[in-house]
């Protein structure tokens, strides 16, 4: 079964310097429909005006990941971490017994595009942590590459949870396979283009909830670029 999740009835939070659309249910948006998706909580995909960004904040007992699509992400925490996040780029940040950071976009003249995924932890009360690693954009072009996972394999970025996390760029004419294990189900969110999930079109902002089936094939007669969770 694929359950698609339409993005024209995603969450919204519009501000002067932020535009925000929520998969699941997040801060003034509660849909007890959309609670997320196994231990995968939030999906926001947020365009920040340059120079504007979110101001120092806490968190705990939440794996955060952020992965940018355009433009450049400054990140700031109580950990002593510093740094600029760009395209290509995958970062997690484990809250655990707590943390701060700010977000902020880098740059004064173009706005930063990016997705904010939280994943809830195995184990509550962990200790905080922080990861950035790079993902060349040739290891994503065509194909799906693991950037998050629990053991941080293939040199993606550890997550305290059971989840696989796959990227994947695609022009036209291409395609990728992928097989599911019986006991685990997948969530698909295109992050920009237009892409067919087993012969059904979806648009940038589009998510699915994938259940029962024994594979997926992606395919796009234009320009795509996704990420696949891979869930117990």
């Amino acid at each position: 079964m694929i359950r698609v999740r339409d993005r024209m009835t995603r969450g919204r939070t519009q501000v002067s310097w932020l535009d925000s659309h929520h998969s699941f249910s997040f801060g003034n948006y509660r849909d007890p429909e959309q609670m997320g998706f196994g231990a995968l909580r939030v999906i926001n995909d947020d365009r920040v005006t340059p120079g504007a960004g979110f101001g120092e904040h806490g968190h705990a007992d939440m794996e955060i990941i952020s992965y940018v699509l355009e433009g450049a992400l400054e990140h700031k925490d109580s950990m002593g971490n510093g740094s600029v996040i760009v395209p290509g780029d995958v970062q997690r940040m484990s809250a655990g017994t707590g943390v701060t950071h700010s977000e902020f976009n880098a740059s004064r003249t173009e706005p930063v595009h990016f997705l904010q995924i939280w994943v809830i932890p195995e184990a509550q009360g962990i200790a905080p942590s922080y990861e950035q690693v790079r993902i060349p954009p040739e290891e994503r072009q065509g194909r799906l590459r693991l950037i998050a996972d629990r053991w941080g394999s293939e040199g993606s970025v550890t997550v305290h949870q059971d989840i696989r996390v796959y990227a994947g760029e695609f022009a036209e004419g291409e395609a990728a396979t992928y097989r599911i294990d019986e006991e685990r189900r997948c969530w698909l969110q295109v992050a920009r283009g237009i892409i067919r999930l087993n012969g059904d079109e979806l648009r940038e902002g589009d998510g699915a909830a994938i259940v029962g089936e024994p594979q997926i094939t992606l395919e796009t007669d234009h320009r795509a670029e996704v990420l696949l969770f891979d869930l117990a």
